[in-house]
């Protein structure tokens, strides 16, 4: 029975792997997507990985063992405290495929978990180094600063420019 893991790879073999895979007749799932990069003189049209150092893998027990054997692999994402490696259901997987194949939109991955609530610095974009708390507002986003006895400011901003901080940090 073939199940989905998630492997982690040497940083920049990706691709190289992806490739003798390929070769193998594994089947697997590496997550790139256009994007446009610009240089001061130029702007080019590259394939990157959303992902780094991770490729889904959809293979039975053998085949999971016989990959390892591979320079590029690293080992199988396991849950803290697990020593097997985590099956990802079918079904998220599907999903995750489906995002890839129908969208034009850049995919952003956020290994975080960011909920309402938790404290977050804006990591880039104009509003830089902003630190605050997330919200969610008409299924929007927003960053949240709090005015001492007045109430919040939030402003909307792509989850992909915050960046979890630690929840002893508070500086309000």
């Amino acid at each position: 029975m073939k199940k989905w893991y998630a492997l982690y790879v040497k940083m920049h073999h990706e691709k190289k792997l992806s490739q003798r895979l390929s070769d193998k007749g594994v089947e697997h799932f590496l997550p790139i997507q256009t994007v446009v990069r610009q240089w001061s003189d130029r702007k080019k049209k590259i394939d990157q990985v959303v992902i780094p150092m991770m490729i889904f893998v959809h293979v039975e027990e053998q085949e999971r063992t016989a990959i390892l054997e591979d320079s590029s692999a690293i080992s199988f994402f396991t849950l803290r405290g697990s020593h097997k490696p985590t099956v990802i259901p079918d079904h998220d997987m599907e999903r995750f495929m489906f995002m890839f194949d129908f969208t034009e939109s850049a995919i952003k991955f956020c290994p975080d978990t960011l909920t309402p609530g938790c404290r977050v610095r804006v990591i880039k974009g104009p509003l830089l180094g902003l630190e605050g708390e997330l919200v969610q507002r008409y299924g929007h986003h927003e960053v949240g600063i709090q005015i001492p006895y007045l109430g919040y400011a939030t402003v909307e901003i792509p989850v992909g420019y915050l960046l979890k901080l630690d929840d002893k940090k508070k500086s309000f």
